[in-house]
């Protein structure tokens, strides 16, 4: 299954994006919230970003591979959404518009393509 392979990087990625928060958290000594320090707030939105749109994603993904859209497709736009979600975290934990940017739109083509192509292989 083609979807695990995904899930399974994307939730490393996860991971990364929780210890940048902890880092910040123990080195600033901030209990919750972002205690005014931005580096904070944008580790924060980066963790929570990704927990809003990877989920959908993959769960779009697996649906896609289980209405018999072949291997390369599915991997292709998961390469898409991988480099796009990794650009996007990277942009925001250094404060980089222009990548951001880059990775919201890998993130949003990603989406809506899944979007379409599902539809495509459950009505033909």
């Amino acid at each position: 299954m083609v979807t695990a392979a995904y899930a399974s990087i994307l939730a490393i990625w996860m991971v990364y994006l929780a210890v940048q928060v902890i880092k910040l958290r123990r080195k600033h000594k901030i209990a919750w919230g972002d205690g005014g320090n931005d580096a904070l707030a944008m580790a924060r939105s980066a963790h929570t970003n990704a927990s809003e749109y990877i989920p959908v994603t993959l769960i779009l993904m697996f649906l896609l591979e289980y209405n018999g859209g072949p291997a390369w497709l599915i991997h292709a736009v998961g390469i898409i959404f991988v480099l796009g979600r990794i650009v996007h975290g990277k942009a925001l934990l250094n404060d980089s518009l222009k990548n951001r940017v880059r990775g919201m739109v890998a993130t949003f083509a990603t989406i809506v393509a899944l979007s379409v192509l599902n539809l495509v292989y459950v009505l033909f």
